[in-house]
């Protein structure tokens, strides 16, 4: 309740403004369709490749598996090909010696014709090609260590597996069959194994025009699921020997188990319900928008990585009754502006502000906009390194500036030069004992030179006081451009031009309501206190996006629904169910 100065007595009146109202609960109907399901997800590639990759059905999960391919559209297209092991290695085709993992790590095939267990790269082939995988299996019945080769689009049987030319002659001289040849191991040509053996149970080549897809023969009544490097996956893998190296791995993964995949990684899994289907619905848009538009690992045949510089994912290992409840009740929810899926950055908290993304990167994008943050309050105590404080001598800045290209001497004075309007750092001066000054701006060079753990801080005793006058909404500002209108009690609406703006608090007092729209700065100096800079700030992370402290709090604290969180920190969304 507010009133001017210049009335009489004080009446019952209310501000009249335009504010974001609470989200109705409502969602959209699908104005945006996914041009496909399947998510390519690189688990091992570049120079991450691996000479061999090891693949077990978890227990009671699957029983083998299926070879084949995906095609265009992202299906698994079967060629017929199975085996019944439940522990395969897909491998180079060379000269590979199986080495069995150390301190209980996993074993791992290596190049190389020294061992006890050897895969050599050299067969006897015979002439007879086959169109489906059981003739040629059945004919190979017929020989000793002989196996199928997929060579594209038929089936060839080999026999044997010797670690020379020399050796493959002697084998095929042995035999005396008609037409029979030697085949030598190929760039791009990959082996399967019996996992720890050098049992050979398939081959795949086919250049560089289809890989080598496998998924895992499902078995009991839940979702396939296989182990690779300690990581339990739905869905199925795909490897490539792109240079004629390492094997590329990607999982080919169901939007929605992806989606479980990141969930217990990029939040923690006891966490509220509301907040975690917040975070599904980031974690589900951020990965179709790069995927529909643009991939961020194309070159590698992969549309996201496991890492942060995509998202965290680690498959099911953490997944429980509530992730995987958040995934069911937000299935098929994607964050939309104008129709089309958008990027869903989020970080571990804020510090008390969000940030436009302009003001931490570059291009303005009108749902990244920042607001205040009222909701990390209530767990700002709690939140390890939450609060935090970095210290630097004259000395010390100087240097990290002159390593980054400026040319400075000592470090005179260190001072914020621009706040955004929601109070975070956007520029920071340094002045060097001959008077010259360097500005840096924005997240990337601030973080580079002071390795600052947000863009909420103050340097020394300089401070940023809020500006703005708040209704209903305390993280949104009334826009006072237009002047402010009020009620009074016989329904009268009034215009403020003028004077001090009154608001009766909580306690019954009148207080002046005092503040701009543009927030300013307190404190003044060189920044320089008892011979050291000291930097003292609050949150982790870029601030663009949701904060997921902040979703905890909204979740835990004040009861909001994951649709109220999405709509609190991004600006001008729907959310979309296809």
């Amino acid at each position: 309740m507010i009133k001017t100065k210049k009335l009489a007595k004080i009446v019952s009146i209310m501000v009249v403004i335009s504010v974001l109202t609470a989200f109705t609960g409502q969602i959209s109907s699908a104005s945006f369709e996914p041009p496909f399901t399947t998510l390519r997800i690189g688990l091992n590639y570049g120079e991450n490749g691996l000479p061999s990759a090891n693949l077990q059905n978890a227990e009671g999960a699957g029983s083998g598996f299926n070879f084949g391919y995906f095609d265009a559209n992202r299906n698994f297209v079967s060629i017929g090909a199975w085996t019944s092991e439940t522990r395969i290695s897909m491998i180079l085709d060379r000269n590979m010696v199986w080495h069995s993992g150390e301190g209980g790590g996993a074993g791992q095939y290596r190049e190389g014709a020294s061992g006890s267990i050897i895969v050599g790269a050299f067969h006897v082939q015979l002439s007879t090609e086959y169109s489906t995988f059981e003739e040629a299996r059945t004919a190979a019945a017929n020989y000793q260590g002989a196996f199928v080769r997929y060579s594209h689009g038929t089936f060839v049987v080999l026999i044997g597996q010797h670690t020379s030319r020399a050796g493959a002659e002697r084998a095929l001289a042995s035999l005396g069959i008609p037409g029979a040849a030697i085949e030598a191991g190929t760039a791009n040509t990959i082996v399967v194994v019996r996992t720890g053996t050098n049992v050979i149970l398939f081959e795949w080549e086919y250049g560089t025009a289809r890989y080598l897809g496998v998924t895992p023969r499902h078995t009991g009544e839940g979702k396939a699921e296989t182990w690779f490097l300690g990581f339990r996956y739905n869905g199925g893998f795909q490897y490539a020997r792109r240079d004629a190296s390492l094997l590329t791995v990607v999982n080919m993964v169901d939007v929605e188990d992806y989606t479980g995949g990141v969930l217990p990684y990029e939040m923690a899994n006891t966490w509220p319900l509301e907040a975690l289907k917040a975070q599904a619905l980031c974690a589900r848009t951020f990965a179709m928008h790069y995927a529909a538009r643009a991939p961020r690992h194309a070159g590698s045949g992969a549309d996201l990585c496991t890492t942060t510089h995509c998202q965290v994912y680690r498959g099911r290992n953490l997944a429980n009754e509530t992730t995987d409840r958040a995934i069911e009740e937000t299935a098929g929810m994607y964050i939309t502006y104008d129709g089309v899926p958008v990027q869903t950055f989020y970080y571990s908290s804020n510090g008390g502000a969000s940030e436009d993304v302009e003001n931490v990167w570059s291009e303005p994008m009108p749902h990244l906009r920042g607001v205040r943050d009222p909701y990390e309050r209530d767990i700002a105590s709690t939140v390890s390194g939450y609060h935090w404080e970095r210290s630097f001598t004259p000395s010390d800045l100087a240097q990290r500036l002159r390593d980054r290209g400026h040319n400075v001497s000592t470090i005179t004075s260190m001072r914020v030069s621009e706040y955004t309007p929601t109070g975070n750092v956007l520029s920071i001066v340094f002045t060097d004992s001959n008077g010259k000054s360097v500005t840096i701006s924005k997240l990337t060079q601030i973080n580079n030179v002071l390795g600052v753990r947000s863009l909420r801080f103050d340097v020394g005793n300089s401070r940023w006081e809020p500006g703005g006058i708040y209704a209903n909404d305390p993280a949104v500002a009334i826009d006072t451009s237009s002047g402010i209108s009020i009620i009074d009690g016989s329904g009268v609406v009034t215009t403020v031009t003028g004077g001090t703006i009154y608001a009766i608090t909580g306690s019954g007092s009148i207080e002046p309501v005092t503040g701009g729209s543009v927030a300013t700065t307190s404190g003044s100096g060189t920044g320089l206190v008892n011979g050291v800079f000291t930097i003292r700030g609050t949150g982790w992370g870029h601030s663009v996006g949701m904060s997921q402290w902040g979703a905890y709090s909204q979740a835990l604290h004040h009861n909001r629904s994951f649709e109220d969180i999405i709509n609190f920190y991004f600006t001008g969304i729907e959310i979309t169910k296809t």
